[in-house]
């Protein structure tokens, strides 16, 4: 194949956009509120109060990007195993308790026990204090969602259920800021649960790190993996049209900013490719994908594998990750910072560069367009470094400001660990070698760290993201029961 032809002008096309953002699916938050049935006799205001405040916490809920199951206000054991059975068939996410006064915990045990959802319990009382010079017992017991708390999690535990809770006031908003995070936790969970991840091609010859037990992943997250040919996207590559790869460059050019090593022979490649990738997403109904095929002397599959880059940048961007070189757990890690919001690049180590105090990484694609600091950049390669093939590559640096490197390790027993650490992307000099190269400042010494997040069994790719995102990383391991490990040199 020869590659000498300039790149062509495109005419513009009007309606051509920058890539779509797909709907993702919104969490299913069981919602059920109580409190003791002994008291509404005793104090007849007290139930109406209370059930004010759960209608208000079922509207701050509701509007947290999320679908609500709300099951209502239960008194006794006897609605509360009513309640059990609706969340139970609702099949939710997550379940939030709210505990507006004393209630015992045989109303709120069978509720965890049964519904398979973790279960969330929240402490609001009314406001952030009460007036004591004028409370009376009825006043006073709508003040007392902290006193069946203790019960809670003494009972949760002896019964082999995990716990967590969130007290403050209805208003108050730094638990508002918690509960919020724990629906967003609860979101990627059930991304993961109940998300299609596509495997296509082999694994890069050697990798030992990147290998993965299929069934592991479901074991520990959920989820189904389609495991793919790369025969599977030959056969949607070769249906494109001339029409739409001429419209997929031009979609091209709204996004990104094209350097003149780029040829017009790889860059219309690149587009069939795109627009076929689009296609196997559809046909899989893929939420992510991992793929590598290493190809021989220039056929099919090898330009194929060499092809990706563009395509596999652009449907991350619109929320589906995809990663080179078979990283099943990397596309993983992405799907999980993309969902948090810090978008996710496909990264590893590139170099330390002990005079500024930074740890360089990046790769050469696919990379989440939306956490660019710029303008993206497709670069000519003549050669991918490790990898047969060549064509063109996305260039860029993430945003300048928080970041959050995340990986999952596969340990030795089969379970999975979370690895995260907060720092700093800086501006200083980069590779401008077609790779997403990022100057991440940790806060130490760059040899300190590599050592320490090395030794977590993290593998040799992870996500880049923007802002800090541990504590949401926390919210989402404690969901899904794994591990997190914070890397703090």
């Amino acid at each position: 194949m020869t590659l000498s032809r300039p790149l062509a002008p495109l005419a513009p096309i009007p309606d051509a956009a920058a890539p779509r953002r797909i709907v993702a699916r919104r969490p299913k938050i069981g919602l059920v509120a109580g409190g003791l049935g002994a008291y509404w006799p005793q104090f007849p205001d007290l139930l109406p109060q209370l059930q004010r405040s759960a209608a208000r916490v079922s509207e701050r809920i509701q509007a947290l990007d999320c679908d609500v199951v709300d099951v209502g206000f239960i008194s006794d054991a006897e609605q509360g195993a009513a309640a059990a059975e609706q969340l139970r068939a609702a099949g939710c996410d997550l379940i939030v308790g709210f505990l507006t006064t004393y209630m015992t915990a045989t109303m709120l045990v069978p509720i965890a026990q049964r519904s398979g959802a973790p279960v969330l319990l929240i402490n609001l009382q009314p406001t952030e204090s009460m007036d004591h010079a004028t409370f009376d017992t009825g006043q006073w017991l709508a003040y007392c969602g902290a006193c069946p708390l203790p019960e809670m999690a003494n009972a949760f535990l002896r019964c082999g259920i995990a716990f967590r809770s969130v007290s403050g006031y209805l208003e108050d908003p730094r638990a508002w800021r918690k509960i919020e995070a724990w629906i967003q936790a609860a979101g990627v969970r059930g991304a993961l649960r109940h998300g299609r991840h596509g495997l296509m091609g082999h694994l890069y010859p050697g990798m030992l790190d990147v290998s993965t037990d299929l069934t592991l992943v479901s074991a520990n997250f959920g989820g189904h993996i389609e495991v793919l040919e790369f025969d599977d996207l030959r056969v949607r590559v070769d249906a494109v049209t001339d029409a739409e790869m001429t419209r997929r460059m031009a979609e091209a050019f709204q996004v990104f900013d094209l350097d003149p090593t780029v040829k017009q022979e790889d860059f219309e490649w690149a587009a069939r490719v795109s627009v076929g990738l689009d296609r196997l997403v559809e046909d899989f109904s893929l939420d992510s994908l991992a793929y590598y095929h290493r190809g021989l002397a220039g056929e099919v599959h090898e330009r194929l594998g060499a092809g990706m880059i563009l395509g596999a940048s652009l449907l991350t961007a619109r929320g589906i990750p995809a990663a080179g070189e078979y990283e099943l757990r990397t596309s993983l890690a992405m799907l999980i910072v993309d969902r948090l919001g810090g978008g996710g690049s496909f990264t590893e180590l590139q170099a330390l560069n002990f005079r500024d105090g930074v740890v360089e990484m990046g790769h050469d694609g696919p990379a989440h367009l939306a956490i660019s600091d710029q303008r993206p950049l497709l670069r000519g390669l003549g050669t991918y470094h490790g990898k047969r093939g060549f064509g063109v590559s996305v260039e860029f640096d993430v945003t300048h400001g928080p970041v959050t490197a995340f990986g999952i390790a596969q340990l030795r027993d089969g379970s999975f660990r979370f690895v995260a650490s907060e720092g700093q992307v800086v501006p200083g000099p980069r590779l401008a070698i077609g790779n997403t190269t990022s100057r991440v400042d940790f806060g130490c010494d760059p040899g300190e760290w590599t050592d320490q997040w090395s030794a977590t069994g993290i593998a040799h790719h992870w996500a880049l993201g923007t802002g800090h995102l541990v504590a949401a990383l926390g919210a989402t391991a404690d969901l899904l029961g794994v591990e997190l490990v914070d890397i703090r040199p």
